[in-house]
């Protein structure tokens, strides 16, 4: 039976009409994909010289093992967001005698034999080939392999049971970067050495001829985790009504009516965004992103004016960024009701803008906490939001009449390309590249105070003549009216 469900999901896919049709796309991710491989079989090779040399107090077994603390936890937080939850229609194959039982099992155990999820393998055995057997033996190697096959195992079980459970909840989602973010401080600021407890647990581990059944015992708990989920949510209405439950009286916005029309439709673009799964991944990972700053502040190597600048704007527009990119196409399913009713094109726009400019004051007032890093950032931040405040908004106002391509906001946010278009990335010229370049053109003649306040400059005559600027973009929206209706009305 087992068997028989995989053919059933394989001849799903196949007899899909977009397979054939994203059948080339397929292929070039496949070679892509094969490119990347390469060099992780390559890297993993390489890697015990490079820890020797980054580490030559310790063995390279040793320094791998010291960081495994923080390398699981983030990759059960990237599948937490990209990996995609097993389904089955349910409802149909009740009818039949079947056994419950044998629907959870499949819908567990089949993402655990997707090749995708063993990708690691490419990078852990050439590194157990050439760093553990020399040093530890050839049965440790094994050991290695082996536990680092449990790994996926328990980050995929765990990740799907966190995502089916707290999926749709921003404080576990808060929780999690909470608990990632408090690993690296304990480590940064010495309070605790977990590289020296990781290396220590996962050495005896790999040494310790049954050390592998620990492993495996937490990969036993993540799928009996799951197991009790479905116990609990096995019928379609049960779920159903506990999130409905969850849900309401939970988006009402009448302190918005106030505002008017506007204030009414930036209301429903609120609704829109928490209530359809794909707009509302993307609030989650942009404020994961607001956290992108890290990665480069802490360290001198990247205090150059191009990557400052480039962070800055990145992380104080990413509100924008996240949800400009849709703008008006987001409307796409309900285009004609909307231009059917007694809404004036300014106060269409005008809502956008609001909903654009909003987003993007919020980011900047949560990326405040980096401004500890010194004055430089505080400039560079302030710099930022005068630009995407005055220039950037309107460009993706601007470019949002363009894009004729109906976004179906029911679809998964996992790998999506549906919606989007050549367009969504020549904005970002204006976004990032030009600041960057102005920035590095100056920088090279020292200039680089001088370029900053050009950027501000730009920024102030955008807020400005923001009213000329909006009336140019509703000019242009005026006459691609029909022309985005008639997109619209297209299916994908």
């Amino acid at each position: 039976m087992f068997l028989k469900l995989l053919r059933h999901n394989w001849l799903k896919g196949v007899r899909s009409p977009g397979f054939y049709k994203n059948l080339a796309m397929n292929i070039f991710i496949g070679l892509v994909a094969i490119y990347f491989l390469s060099i992780f079989v390559i890297l993993g090779f390489l890697l015990p010289q490079i820890l020797q040399e980054i580490a030559p107090e310790t063995s390279p077994v040793h320094a791998f093992n010291g960081i495994l603390v923080f390398v699981v936890p983030i990759i059960l937080f990237i599948r937490f967001w990209f990996q995609p939850l097993s389904s089955i229609n349910i409802q149909s194959y009740q009818l039949y005698p079947i056994k419950r039982s044998i629907l959870i099992n499949y819908l567990l155990i089949k993402p655990l034999l997707n090749p995708v999820n063993y990708i690691s393998l490419c990078f852990a055995i050439p590194f157990a080939l050439s760093g553990v057997a020399p040093i530890l033996g050839n049965d440790t190697a094994f050991r290695f392999v082996l536990i680092t096959i449990f790994l996926i195992w328990f980050n995929t079980l765990f990740a799907s049971f966190l995502k089916r459970k707290y999926g749709a909840n921003i404080v576990g989602i808060l929780a999690f970067i909470a608990i990632l973010l408090g690993l690296g401080a304990l480590e940064i600021f010495k309070i605790f050495s977990l590289f020296t407890v990781s290396a220590q647990v996962f050495n005896f581990l790999i040494e310790n001829t049954l050390g592998w059944i620990l492993v495996l015992i937490f990969s036993s708990l993540a799928y009996f985790a799951n197991r009790w989920f479905f116990k609990q949510n096995y019928y379609p209405e049960t779920f159903e009504k506990k999130t409905k439950k969850e849900n309401i009286e939970k988006q009402h916005f009448s302190f918005m009516e106030r505002f008017g029309k506007i204030g009414n439709l930036l209301s429903l673009q609120i609704k829109l965004i928490l209530r359809h799964k794909r707009v509302r991944n993307a609030l989650y990972m942009g404020i994961f992103f607001l956290f992108y700053g890290f990665i480069f502040y802490p360290f001198d190597m990247y205090r150059k004016p191009g990557y400052l600048m480039f962070v800055a704007i990145f992380i104080t527009a990413i509100g924008m960024i996240m949800f400009g990119q849709w703008i008006i196409n987001w409307d796409g399913a309900h285009f004609d009701f909307l231009m059917t009713r007694k809404i004036s094109t300014q106060t269409y726009i005008r809502s956008n803008y609001y909903l654009l400019l909003s987003l993007s004051v919020i980011s900047f007032i949560l990326t405040t906490p980096y401004f500890f890093f010194g004055k430089e950032i505080i400039i560079y931040h302030c710099v930022a939001i005068l630009y995407n405040i005055g220039v950037n908004i309107h460009v993706y106002l601007f470019g949002a009449t363009y894009n004729t391509k109906r976004l179906e906001l029911a679809q998964g946010s996992v790998m999506n390309m549906q919606g989007v278009s050549i367009k969504n990335f020549i904005v970002l010229i204006p976004l990032l590249v030009v600041p960057m370049l102005i920035i590095g053109i100056f920088s090279l003649f020292s200039a680089t105070n001088i370029a900053l306040i050009i950027l501000a400059s730009i920024g102030l005559l955008g807020i400005i003549f923001t009213k000329q600027l909006l009336k140019v973009t509703e000019k242009q929206f005026l006459e691609r009216k029909y022309a985005l209706c008639d997109g619209f009305r297209k299916k994908e």
